[in-house]
């Protein structure tokens, strides 16, 4: 078997831009809701007082690929990351083994661009300045995509003042509160989804929302009032209505399936976006493997091509 890469955290980040992130992305959407691409449903292996696992496979464009992630939220206390994993990209013509990946950064990159490519399609047209909910890993990659696509200036909040000021200073935004980051016209709430942030009070016309942290089951970032008063979108209808942002309110009866439309739709023009410039838009982000698919390509197109470098293995 021929040598393979395995590309690093740092070696991910640097062969895929935020805006090769978005681009790649919005296509793995396209292709997903054509039925080009394959993604079969997520697994959640639970690991009772620590976290959880989560093994997503998915098949596109003649790849194939299989990440292996994990939710362990005491993991700080430990000095490690919350979320920790591998990447193994194959060849699906042969089933031979391709890459091995970082899946911290590939999930970041991902999470991030997911964030922009919902806000380019159902934000309302004068829609610029953003909110930041959550400055962590993945808040901060949302952020950055945001910026690469043309938003901004922004708002960062997080119970964290040293991170929160430290990411306004990287992009040349300003630190502030929860209220000032929901006052802007785009807001990515990007927490652990252990309480709400966003109630109904806090909504008002031309709003739209990534909630980007509720990933799994028990998990919101919004009342449920909040999220049936929205006009609402998700990235895949069965994760989102079963451990996702819509969850509880579907589980309520107060939303049902023909009230949310897949992004994938709206992205081939097969569904409409925001309704009015004055509606309130709700994007559900849980996190699908054709992302992850679309990031580890990228990733590996880039070493194939030289212009990052890898460790390579021989198994």
């Amino acid at each position: 078997m021929a040598a393979i890469p395995v590309l690093s955290h740092d070696a991910v980040l640097a062969a895929v831009s935020p805006e090769q992130a978005i681009e790649r992305t919005r296509e793995a959407f396209i292709r997903h809701h054509a039925g080009a691409w394959a993604m079969p449903p997520k697994v959640y292996l639970e690991s009772p007082g620590y976290g959880d696992f989560r093994a997503m496979p998915a098949r596109g464009d003649e790849l194939a690929m299989l990440k292996w992630i994990s939710s362990f939220p005491g993991n700080p206390e430990r000095g490690l990351a919350t979320v920790l994993g591998v990447v193994v990209l194959s060849d699906a013509t042969t089933s031979q083994p391709l890459a091995i990946l970082d899946a911290r950064s590939v999930t970041a990159l991902r999470t991030g661009a997911v964030a922009a490519v919902a806000s380019r399609a159902l934000a309302g047209e004068d829609a610029t300045t953003v909110g930041i909910v959550g400055c962590g890993l993945h808040g901060a990659w949302a952020a950055r995509c945001l910026a690469a696509a043309g938003y901004g200036p922004g708002v960062c909040a997080d119970p964290r003042a040293d991170q929160a000021q430290a990411l306004a200073q990287e992009l040349g935004w300003r630190s502030g509160d929860r209220a000032a980051a929901l006052a802007a016209d785009v807001v990515c709430c990007v927490t652990p989804g252990a309480e709400p942030i966003v109630d109904v009070a806090d909504l008002r016309p031309g709003l739209h929302l990534n909630m980007l942290g509720a990933d799994g089951p028990g998990k919101a970032e919004a009342t449920v009032a909040a999220v049936a008063a929205c006009t609402l979108f998700c990235d895949e209808w069965a994760q989102a209505s079963h451990g996702g942002e819509l969850t509880a309110a579907v589980e309520q009866g107060r939303v049902t399936r023909d009230q949310v439309t897949d992004l994938g739709a709206v992205l081939a023009g097969d569904a409409p976006g925001r309704p009015d410039p004055a509606a309130i838009t709700l994007f559900d982000s849980t996190g699908l493997a054709i992302q992850d698919l679309a990031i580890a390509a990228a990733a590996y197109d880039a070493w194939r091509q030289g212009r990052v470098d890898a460790t390579t293995v021989e198994l």
